[in-house]
C-alpha cells in the first residue's frame, strides 16, 4: 500500500507527464553552470534563481556543503562540461544550530551506537554544521578555489539567500 507521499508522486507526475515535452534536452546543462544549494524545504531552486529545466545541475544537500558536494560538482565539470559553481546558503539553516556532538547524541538515542559507528565509518561522524552563515559561504568558496579537484578556470562564487524575504546577495 502506498503512503501519502508516494501517492501524491504518482499522481502529480501522471500530470507532468501528460504534458512533458522536454525529453529532448541534451545531458549536458545547456548553461553550464552548477548550483549547490542546501535541502531546505523552504527553498525551490528552479524558481528562486531561475533556471529552467535543462539549464544547470543543482546539488542540494544539508546546508550546501561544498565539501558534501564535491564528487557530484567534479562530475558536473568534468564528464558534463560545466564552467562555473554558484554556491547558495540560506538564513536560518539548521546547520547553524547544533554540533557534532547534538547530531550524534540523537543518532545515539534514535538508532543506537551501531548507527554511530555507521556515521563515523560513513563520513567521520563530522556533520559539518557551522556557526557564522557568511563565514562558511566564504569558506566554501575558498576551499573550492583552492581545490585540484576544481578546474583553475571555473567560475566560483557564493551567495546567501533570504529565506524570509526570497531575495539573494552575493557573499
Amino acid at each position: 500500500m502506498a503512503t501519502p507521499v508516494q501517492e501524491n508522486l504518482i499522481t502529480s507526475n501522471k500530470s507532468y507527464a501528460a504534458n512533458f515535452d522536454k525529453g529532448h534536452l541534451p545531458l549536458p546543462p545547456g548553461k553550464r553552470y552548477t548550483v549547490v544549494t542546501c535541502m531546505d524545504a523552504r527553498i525551490d531552486p528552479a524558481a528562486a534563481f531561475g533556471i529552467d529545466l535543462g539549464d544547470a545541475h543543482v546539488i542540494r544537500n544539508a546546508g550546501a556543503s561544498a565539501k558534501d558536494a564535491l564528487r557530484s560538482i567534479v562530475i558536473s565539470q568534468q564528464l558534463l562540461q560545466t564552467q562555473e559553481v554558484l554556491l547558495v546558503k540560506h538564513t536560518g539553516c539548521g546547520m547553524l544550530t547544533f554540533q557534532n556532538s547534538d547530531a550524534t547524541s540523537i543518532v545515539e538515542k534514535n538508532l543506537g551506537p551501531e548507527a554511530v559507528t555507521a556515521v563515523k565509518d560513513q563520513f567521520g561522524g563530522d556533520f559539518l554544521p557551522f556557526k557564522n552563515l557568511e563565514e562558511q559561504v566564504k569558506e566554501d568558496v575558498a576551499w573550492l578555489k583552492e581545490n585540484k579537484a576544481i578546474g583553475s578556470n571555473v567560475t566560483v562564487s557564493g551567495w546567501v539567500y533570504d529565506v524570509t524575504t526570497g531575495k539573494v546577495k552575493n557573499v
